[in-house]
Order: C-alpha cells, then sequence, then structure tokens
C-alpha cells in the first residue's frame, strides 16, 4: 500500500507562507525589529534580518540609494551574508536608520584559559 504525499503547507488552500517583510509597515516597525535582532547578538541574524527590511522597503530602490548592486544587496543581506560595516551601515542609513551603541547592564567577560599546571621533575 502506497501512502498518499500529503501536499506542502504553502499549497493548501487558505494557507500562506508567513513573511516578515509584510509586517514592517513603518519606521517604528523596522526599528524595533531591527532593535531586538541586534540584541540576539548575532551578525547572521542580524544580517537576515536587515535583509528582510530591504526587501519590505523595496531592494532596487535600496540599490539605487545605497549604490550597491541588487544582487550585492541580496548576497550581503541573506542568511548567509557576511556584510561589511559599512555595507550595514549605508543600509541603514539609507532606510534612515542609525546604530546606537549602549552599556550591557552586565558586562559579558571572556574567561581567561585557565593556566596549565608546571610538571614537576622528581630529581
Amino acid at each position: 500500500m502506497t501512502k498518499k504525499a500529503t501536499p506542502a503547507l504553502k499549497d493548501r488552500p487558505g494557507y500562506r507562507v508567513f513573511d516578515i517583510a509584510d509586517h514592517l509597515r513603518d519606521e517604528d516597525d523596522v526599528a524595533a525589529y531591527l532593535e531586538v535582532a541586534a540584541e540576539a547578538g548575532d551578525a547572521e541574524h542580524f544580517a537576515r534580518a536587515l535583509g528582510n527590511v530591504a526587501r519590505a522597503r523595496s531592494l532596487s530602490g535600496l540599490a539605487r540609494s545605497t549604490g550597491i548592486s541588487r544582487q550585492g544587496l541580496q548576497k550581503a543581506l541573506s542568511e548567509r551574508g557576511n556584510p561589511s560595516l559599512a555595507t550595514t551601515m549605508t543600509v541603514l542609513n539609507s532606510l534612515g536608520l542609525r546604530m546606537a551603541i549602549v552599556a550591557q547592564s552586565a558586562p559579558v567577560r571572556k574567561k581567561k584559559p585557565a593556566a596549565k599546571p608546571k610538571s614537576r621533575s622528581i630529581g
């Protein structure tokens, strides 16, 4: 007996694939979304979020205003992208946003590696 494959959720009537770009309606939405993405502390996550904002605001228009090709923006702001700080700041500026640096309530400090115990030779 062969099982019939169930259609993908996106192919079912009445269902739509969720796209955050459809819900970023104004600058307050965009700023809040990017702020949460930045707080996660993951550069890939932030780049992807910035890419979602770019799609919501017209990637072609953003390419014209930044002087970065549409393909270049797509690549840099994709899940696997790694935009430079210059690209990130150029895109933010073009979107009417800026980056702000704030102190963490409890600084994250890297632990120093434990010193290796010195071996003693028995004479």
